[in-house]
């Protein structure tokens, strides 16, 4: 495997790190995101304990930290930019409301992904209240199948029936789940860990999830 550092946005003040591991055989093109709300801490720090997961075949690009100046401020957004995740483009790929969005999307066209993983974080827990998104799994729609594989994996482990996941198709315009499965066709799932949970365990779901993912989508 290779792995190879690379920077989001060079020359603004949104610069990030992102990361491209190339597994040693040909496979499919994963992107996994986090931190794009600055508040959801879990799964940044998950992302960046996956810059070495062992990919075997095809590509991962991983982006640990997508907001970073809300994330040094544990705000959602910052000034000029309330919530990322409603600037990416709906219709057209040339409209991305925010310049930061902008970059991310370019990468994403770049690489051309077919699965799209994207980490957050949520209130409550969505097996208690189906108002609530933690621990849940939401879906463009066309993989549906896939999280559902995923969760009843997941769930197995879970001893406490609220702390498990469900699995929800959302269309949201201006997030980047709904960019990226309506404009580029990946199959794009966001997760969402309860922050009612303690962080240990939120990065550890995420891991979990991100993990059975990738051997899902082949590869791991």
């Amino acid at each position: 495997m290779r792995i190879m550092k690379h920077r989001l946005a060079i020359g603004t003040p949104f610069e990030t790190d992102y990361y491209v591991l190339r597994g040693s055989m040909k496979g499919p093109v994963c992107m996994i995101t986090a931190g794009i709300h600055g508040t959801e801490i879990a799964g940044v720090l998950a992302a960046q304990k996956l810059q070495t997961i062992p990919v075997k075949k095809g590509v991962l690009i991983l982006v640990p930290m997508v907001n970073v100046l809300a994330y040094r401020r544990r705000t959602r957004g910052y000034a000029g930019c309330p919530d990322l995740n409603r600037t990416f483009p709906y219709k057209d790929v040339r409209k991305s409301s925010h310049p930061l969005a902008a970059n991310l999307f370019q990468l994403t066209m770049r690489f051309r992904p077919e699965f799209c993983i994207d980490l957050h974080e949520a209130n409550g827990f969505s097996r208690l209240d189906n108002k609530k998104l933690g621990q849940s799994l939401i879906c463009y729609p066309g993989s549906v199948n896939l999280a559902t594989r995923v969760t009843q994996r997941i769930n197995r482990s879970i001893v406490r029936s609220a702390r498990r996941f469900t699995v929800r198709q959302g269309i949201l315009r201006g997030s980047f789940r709904t960019a990226v499965g309506q404009l580029l066709g990946c199959r794009a799932i966001t997760v969402e860990t309860s922050i009612n949970l303690p962080l240990s365990v939120r990065i550890r779901y995420q891991m979990d999830i991100v993990r059975n993912l990738l051997r899902e989508a082949g590869l791991l």
